[in-house]
């Protein structure tokens, strides 16, 4: 009998071992999706998207913005939503990926939605910008209207191709958003950040489809983005030396994720390691409407180029 309960204790100290260590998906008790991590003073703030879809719907729905916060990648403070479409007085319809960024001690989190059928626009997705003088909050639609519109872009002939906005400001200020489904587009932005500056420019790196990210890193510039080169998408990635282009196709960094037609890079360096954020579908009931944000390991190449994301369950260790 006594061999028997050692066994049995073994067994129960085995599968604690597991339930402790499968961290992915990082955020458990909803559905996230769109991962955009920054960091300011020493936290590492990551916001979501969130899906409310039920596991009948057969296309997104998505509520409002989100917030985590942790200083160890392991402990995740929730700060609730501070953001959702109906912010914007000029908005409709669900939160699409978004990506906040810090500037002179705001923060200006750019969003994708939809604008109602107006005088201004005739429907179809946009890109707004909030602003908060923190990183959690409140945030207040930052100019009253949409910073880019459907009718601004015509190369594609579908109207929900502005959406997914990324952002960065460059080493001598000046300030660049990406964005675009089935076309990656750029412009400069205004040191104040809630306006362009100059000409929209339009172009394809091969096998894009949407969700760029692009950053800078030890002079290299790259563009991360979900690829249509195969069902379900991968992430697939460009480097350059100019944020103007022109862009070398390296290859791809992350293989299909499990149960979800779609996944979307946000990527960090954090007290000396660097962070791939994406999410899956593989959360119980989840799926491609129900997706859960993870986070895994990501290594670079002497010549600066991504090795392979490898997908775990155990996602990062914790930061001692």
């Amino acid at each position: 009998m006594k061999n028997h309960t050692k066994i049995l204790f073994a067994l129960l100290c085995c599968l604690s071992a597991i339930k402790t260590t499968a961290q992915n998906p990082i955020i458990k008790n909803i559905f996230t999706a769109d991962p955009a991590p920054i960091v300011h003073k020493g936290i590492l703030y990551l916001y979501t998207g969130h899906d409310v879809a039920t596991e009948q719907d057969t296309n997104y729905k998505m509520a409002d913005w989100r917030v985590y916060s942790t200083t160890d990648m392991a402990t995740w403070k929730d700060h609730g939503a501070p953001l959702s479409p109906s912010t914007f007085s000029w908005a409709t319809g669900d939160a699409y990926a978004a990506q906040c960024i810090e500037r002179n001690g705001k923060f200006y989190w750019f969003v994708s939605t939809f604008h109602k059928k107006d005088e201004v626009s005739g429907g179809g997705a946009a890109i707004g910008v909030a602003v908060s003088d923190s990183p959690t909050g409140p945030f207040k639609d930052a100019i009253g209207k949409a910073l880019i519109i459907n009718e601004m872009t015509t190369d594609m002939t579908y109207a929900w191709d502005d959406i997914d906005p990324t952002v960065f400001v460059d080493d001598d200020g000046q300030a660049y958003m990406f964005w675009g489904n089935g076309s990656c587009k750029w412009v400069k932005l205004k040191k104040n950040m809630i306006e362009v500056d100059g000409p929209i420019t339009t172009f394809k790196p091969k096998n894009y489809i949407e969700g760029p990210w692009v950053y800078k890193r030890k002079g290299i510039y790259y563009l991360v983005y979900a690829s249509a080169g195969t069902k379900p998408e991968m992430i697939e990635y460009c480097t350059a030396k100019n944020p103007a282009g022109p862009w070398t196709y390296q290859g791809i960094i992350q293989e299909n994720v499990p149960n979800s037609f779609t996944t979307h890079p946000g990527i960090i360096d954090y007290k000396g390691k660097s962070y791939f954020f994406y999410h899956n579908g593989s959360l119980p009931t989840g799926g491609s409407y129900r997706r859960s944000v993870c986070v895994d390991y990501m290594y670079y190449n002497e010549d600066g180029t991504i090795q392979k994301i490898i997908q775990t369950t155990e996602g990062v260790s914790k930061i001692k």
